[in-house]
């Protein structure tokens, strides 16, 4: 094969794996989208929880509402992000983390997003949101396991949800 040849061959490959590797991020946010209505659960306390997704602009986006027991409501946006999907969370400690996770297939069960940067964060050691691992156990159920970050410690909040509607 000729130098000629063998550079358009890597040129090709170069152009065409991100194409492969986008169907997994809009196949996974189909899922996503699949999940649109009410959820009530229990988180690993015991405490009461319930969420709402709705899908909104377009179907671009999925809004999730949450409202753990003894908590703020928290809003939670996903959408498609070229080969991933990244999220934004909206937190009543006023900051706005923003996480992503790149699907490894179209059909995963779990999706462990990771912190990229935050608005309104005042520094890296103030509390927030810093990692989300979203499980699909089936049709009707779901486990969100948030991770706190503050000072470096991790605190996790684990959500078992069902569908209600």
């Amino acid at each position: 094969m000729s130098r000629r040849c063998l550079l358009a061959v890597i040129v090709a490959l170069a152009l065409t794996l991100p194409l492969l590797a986008a169907p997994h991020s809009t196949a996974v946010f189909k899922r996503l989208q699949s999940l649109a209505g009410d959820w009530e659960g229990k988180d690993e306390h015991g405490m009461a929880v319930k969420t709402t997704f709705k899908v909104l602009i377009s179907d671009t986006a999925v809004m999730e509402m949450i409202s753990p027991s003894g908590m703020e409501e928290m809003m939670t946006v996903y959408s498609v992000d070229g080969d991933g999907i990244s999220l934004v969370h909206y937190c009543p400690t006023n900051n706005q983390p923003h996480m992503r996770v790149v699907p490894s297939s179209d059909d995963v069960r779990e999706l462990s997003f990771d912190f990229i940067d935050a608005g309104n964060l005042p520094s890296p050691n103030a509390g927030h949101q810093h990692h989300l691992v979203f499980r699909f156990d089936d049709a009707d159920h779901i486990t969100e396991t948030w991770t706190w970050r503050s000072n470096g410690k991790d605190t996790p909040m684990v959500f078992h949800l069902a569908r209600t509607k």
